[in-house]
């Protein structure tokens, strides 16, 4: 991964945590990390499926990733 794109990503939430502070959910977080991630004009997804396999097998666990940037 890129040096530059992991710190515009630090940026991003450093600002989403001073901007809101401690104390509110997940989801509010998220959302605001995906405003500025878009101010940034990084693409990102929200709740992106990820397959845990085993073996050749898919362990159909439905685990998401909460926020994918940049692929």
């Amino acid at each position: 991964m890129d040096k530059d794109l992991i710190y515009t990503i630090i940026g991003c939430v450093l600002k989403v945590h001073s901007k809101l502070g401690p104390g509110l959910l997940e989801s509010v977080y998220q959302k605001a990390l995906m405003i500025e991630l878009d101010n940034e004009c990084l693409s990102a997804e929200e709740e992106v499926p990820l397959e845990i396999m085993y073996d050749g097998n898919n362990l159909g666990l439905g685990f998401r990733m909460d926020i994918l940037v940049e692929g």
